[in-house]
């Protein structure tokens, strides 16, 4: 299995507009963030998590030849409004793919996007995705899925577990009933968005405490603000590195 980071960057992205900061006026590449999003790919299928709003971009910058299954996390702007570039690869490839999300995530967004679900041929837009509704395990091209709940400050959102690997971003809880779907992870990407507390999301402070308690061999923290230097990863525990765009992890 290969997990590329596609975005690692928080809703705003970074450099953040009018900012000039020194992330944002950094030249460290790693300091340059797009949204948060994650490529996983396994027994010849691909599959997006999350729909990031620079997805056009992340697509031509990886060099990603078409898309088998899409994923989503939660409706918040950052993570589906990229969801019209995938007509790119449809007006090439023309399949219809699977998009899977919790039941409330799934209504949403076909009420939001009906013309990437439905179609609308009488003004020239054709099917892209297939919608699913999951809040069980599954399987794609041979590798489990798990859909994790966690809390987003008082929205659900949903992480994914693929094997001994587990994606949580836009969480600043996990419940217990999660917490037993997450044990024993060779990876965990998890959302820190920065140093100060949030309401909605863990700092570094709550991610490495969530690391300290699951113990997964490898974490990787993500969704970052620009209160947050690449080179500051210097100073995390043994285990636990910052995600940049691009990135790319490989597990058996």
């Amino acid at each position: 299995m290969k997990i590329t980071i596609l975005g690692s960057g928080t809703s705003t992205g970074i450099p953040m507009v009018g900012c000039h900061c020194q992330v944002c006026d950094s030249t460290d590449r790693h300091d340059k963030r797009t949204r948060a999003s994650i490529l996983v790919e396994c027994g010849g299928g691909r599959i997006l998590v999350d729909a990031s709003t620079d997805l056009r971009n992340q697509m031509l910058r990886e060099g990603i030849p078409h898309i088998d299954a899409v994923l989503l996390t939660h409706t918040h702007a950052d993570h589906i409004h990229g969801i019209d570039d995938l007509r790119g690869f449809h007006f090439i490839h023309r399949r219809i793919i699977p998009c899977y999300g919790s039941p409330e995530t799934m209504e949403q967004v076909t009420r939001s996007f009906s013309y990437i679900f439905d179609g609308l041929s009488s003004e020239g837009y054709s099917q892209l995705m297939e919608p699913r509704s999951v809040e069980a395990p599954f399987e794609l091209f041979g590798c489990q899925v798990v859909p994790v709940p966690i809390e987003h400050g008082s929205f659900q959102a949903t992480g994914y577990r693929f094997g001994t690997a587990a994606y949580l971003t836009d969480c600043s809880a996990i419940p217990e009933s999660s917490r037993a779907l997450l044990q024993d992870l060779d990876l965990l990407i998890i959302d820190a968005l920065r140093y100060s507390p949030h309401p909605n999301h863990f700092n570094i402070e709550g991610a490495l405490k969530v690391v300290e308690e699951l113990r997964p061999r490898r974490a990787v923290l993500t969704h970052l603000t620009h209160e947050v230097r690449h080179k500051d990863g210097e100073r995390l525990p043994p285990g636990v590195e910052f995600a940049y765009d691009g990135m790319v992890i490989e597990l058996p």
